[in-house]
């Protein structure tokens, strides 16, 4: 049989009692239109990006109430960061994540754990070419990284606090 590209990219909600059944899983990550790295979406210049499918989300909650699900590439490539790395040497022209508003959505629902990997790793890169740019002489890591510890403490402060919805819920 053959799959739609649209298809082969999302969740099929009839698919997943039967795999957590089979599988016994503790929880599952689900596709709706989230993905790996800084290049989530191929859009415009100006072209939003698409809506993650909160329908199949819904779909999944229904079949499989309670049950943790996750996401995984949910990062949201924050554009300062990129415009940060890209002014500093850096070639991310076009890198597009997750609009922090759906993340916040997901989290309202069943998604208990959204994986931002790409956001820190960004921060830190950001963080480390404007700190070696600005002071060419600086060979000390304690130096240039600090200023990249520092940003991640930040974006991990700002996503606790404002995207994910697991602040106080140790």
């Amino acid at each position: 049989d053959e799959v739609s590209h649209e298809a082969s990219h999302y969740t099929d909600p009839d698919d997943v009692e039967e795999f957590v059944a089979k599988t016994g899983v503790d929880s599952l990550a689900i596709s709706i239109g989230t993905s790996h790295g800084a290049y989530k979406f191929k859009v415009k210049p100006g072209e939003e990006v698409p809506p993650l499918r909160f329908d199949i989300l819904e779909e999944v909650e229904r079949r499989i109430p309670g049950f943790p699900i996750v996401l995984h590439g949910a990062s949201s490539v924050v554009p300062e960061y990129v415009a940060l790395i890209n002014q500093y040497g850096g070639d991310m022209a076009g890198a597009k994540g997750v609009p922090e508003d759906m993340l916040r959505k997901a989290a309202s629902m069943a998604v208990c754990k959204i994986n931002i990997d790409s956001d820190l790793r960004l921060a830190m890169t950001a963080k480390i070419r404007e700190a070696l740019a600005t002071d060419p002489k600086n060979f000390d890591p304690r130096k240039y990284l600090a200023p990249a510890r520092s940003a991640i403490a930040d974006i991990v402060e700002h996503k606790i606090l404002h995207v994910l919805g697991c602040d106080n819920k140790a």
